[in-house]
Order: C-alpha cells, then sequence, then structure tokens
C-alpha cells in the first residue's frame, strides 16, 4: 500500500472515529429509549388514539392525533395496518392522515438522534413534523370530508413480536431487532460523512446549502428523496453538513422529505392511497419541506 493510500486511510479513520464518538451515545440512548416506549408503552399509546378516536374533538382531534403519531415508535408498514383498524372502528380519515404522516417523519428514538445536532436543529425538527402532520390532516379534512381518502382494504392488524412472558427477555429481543435493523445503516452514514469531510470542500456545501437562499433549501429537499435510507444513518452526515456550511432551513427540508420519501415508506403508502392521492402526497411533501425550510432560514 503507497504512503499517499495509507495516510488517506488514517485521514478518514480519523474523521470516522470523531464522529462515532460524538454521535455513538445519542444512537444508543435512542436504541434504548425505542425499544421502552415499543414494549412498555406502544399499546397504551395506541390504546389513547383509540379512545380519543370515540371523542367529538373536531379540529383539536388532529392535533392530538399528530402528536401520538410522533409518539409512536413503529415503521411505516407497522403503521398502516395499525391505521387500518383504527379506520375500521370509525376513526375519521383527517385525523389518522395526521397521525400517519407524523409517524413517518419522527418516532421517539429518531428525537435522540436528533439531538446529536443541537438543540436548534432538535426543535425545528420535532415542531416541523408536528405541524405537517396537523397540515395534513386538515387538508383531508377540507377537501376529502365527504369520501374516503384512505384505502385499507386486505390490511390487518400484524401480531406483535414482543410476546415473551419474561418482560426483560421481550425488552432485550426488541432491543436486539432495533440494533440489527439500523447499526448497519448508522456505520454507513459515519463513514459517508467522513468520506465528505475529507473530500468535499467546505465552501461547496456553504454554496449548496448555505445561506436563506431558497435555491440551497430545494437542493436539500431533493436529495433527500434518493439519500434517506435509515433516519441514524443520515445524523451523521447532516451533521458534517451543518459544521460545513448548510444552513438549518435547508437541513430542515432534507429531514422532511428525507424520511417522507423514503423507498419503504413510499411503497407502503402507495397502497392505501392509489396514484392519484399518491401524487398529492409527494407535492404536499416537496411543497411543504421548501416552505418550511425558508421559514426556518428567515427565523433562525
Amino acid at each position: 500500500m503507497s504512503e499517499i493510500l495509507k495516510r488517506e486511510w488514517v485521514y478518514l479513520w480519523y474523521y470516522f472515529t470523531v464522529q462515532f464518538e460524538q454521535i455513538f451515545r445519542y444512537w444508543a440512548l435512542g436504541m434504548v429509549l425505542g425499544s421502552a416506549v415499543s414494549v412498555f408503552l406502544k399499546d397504551h399509546i395506541h390504546g389513547t388514539f383509540r379512545r380519543i378516536g370515540e371523542k367529538r374533538l373536531g379540529v383539536f382531534g388532529i392535533v392530538t392525533a399528530s402528536a401520538l403519531g410522533i409518539a409512536s415508535p413503529l415503521c411505516m408498514y407497522g403503521t398502516i395496518p395499525i391505521a387500518a383498524s383504527f379506520s375500521k372502528s370509525g376513526m375519521k380519515d383527517d385525523w389518522l392522515a395526521a397521525f400517519m404522516m407524523s409517524s413517518i417523519l419522527l418516532n421517539p428514538q429518531l428525537i435522540i438522534y436528533s439531538a446529536a445536532l443541537g438543540q436548534t436543529a432538535l426543535v425545528v425538527r420535532i415542531i416541523s413534523c408536528f405541524l405537517c402532520g396537523i397540515i395534513a390532516g386538515l387538508l383531508v379534512r377540507i377537501f376529502y370530508q365527504e369520501k374516503a381518502f384512505f384505502n385499507f382494504n386486505g390490511f390487518k392488524e400484524p401480531k406483535s413480536k414482543d410476546t415473551d412472558p419474561n418482560i426483560l427477555l421481550r425488552f432485550v429481543k426488541n432491543l436486539g431487532r432495533n440494533v440489527k435493523a439500523t447499526g448497519l445503516y448508522f456505520l454507513l452514514g459515519i463513514a459517508l460523512s467522513a468520506v465528505f469531510q475529507r473530500y468535499v470542500p467546505q465552501d461547496m456545501m456553504t454554496g449548496l446549502f448555505g445561506g436563506n437562499k431558497v435555491w440551497g433549501v430545494l437542493m436539500a429537499a431533493t436529495i433527500g428523496v434518493p439519500l434517506y435510507a435509515c433516519g441514524g444513518g443520515t445524523i451523521p452526515l447532516l451533521q458534517a453538513w451543518l459544521s460545513d456550511g448548510m444552513s438549518m432551513g435547508s437541513a430542515a427540508a432534507f429531514m422532511i422529505t428525507g424520511p417522507a420519501t423514503k423507498i419503504t415508506n413510499l411503497s407502503a403508502v402507495k397502497i392505501i392511497f392509489g396514484m392519484k392521492r399518491f401524487v398529492l402526497y409527494l407535492a404536499f411533501v416537496m411543497l411543504f419541506s421548501l416552505i418550511t425550510g425558508v421559514i426556518v432560514n428567515l427565523a433562525v
């Protein structure tokens, strides 16, 4: 191995280890919290949503549904069957839209991950995802009040994997599944971040995503579509980009379009939307992310 190649490996390893040390505790805490919510609180959260659905809360129900969507630890493929059971019990589509939209964008585990980006980014992420769910619910309430928005035909609530009679083992098994599902993406995100920090000039990142330009927000929203694979895996990238000059508004746009257009989420929502409403969903996500990014840049 040549001296130049050895030197590059040393640089990459340095960037990798520094960021690993900065982020690992957030990832580990997110794993533990996510599993704890899934094992101990998931049924309570969904039961609360069912009880709320029986009450006539009007628009306030949409706000509550968005908050409970963020609290739910399920992925999109887990959320859809649950939402289908909610729908069969008589819950309105506007509440379901708010619940599912915010559930796609954020969960307790990802909240802990996002703390690694700093307090401002964390607050921006929570508020923007919460509002996105509310607005999605309001739009469904306004334009689909007299007709169905979702098609849940064929969906049944899945059997829980958290069935071990020993509650401690139940938690450990859930934690193991979480680590297995996200660990590789987490390490890959740090590796990609190391490559960016070593080979992509800081002024280039500032030029693409910095300042208050709408173009930078649009670019960030666009790259969130193909680049987002796992929430934990993108945190190292965002941390590096923010340190290299990415504006908070661009980061906010990326944090919305990424999970909302992740390929597994898209394939799931397309099934229950149909083509016309699926296109509306994509247009809503891109427009909301762009507006949010511009507002955040003006406010922060």
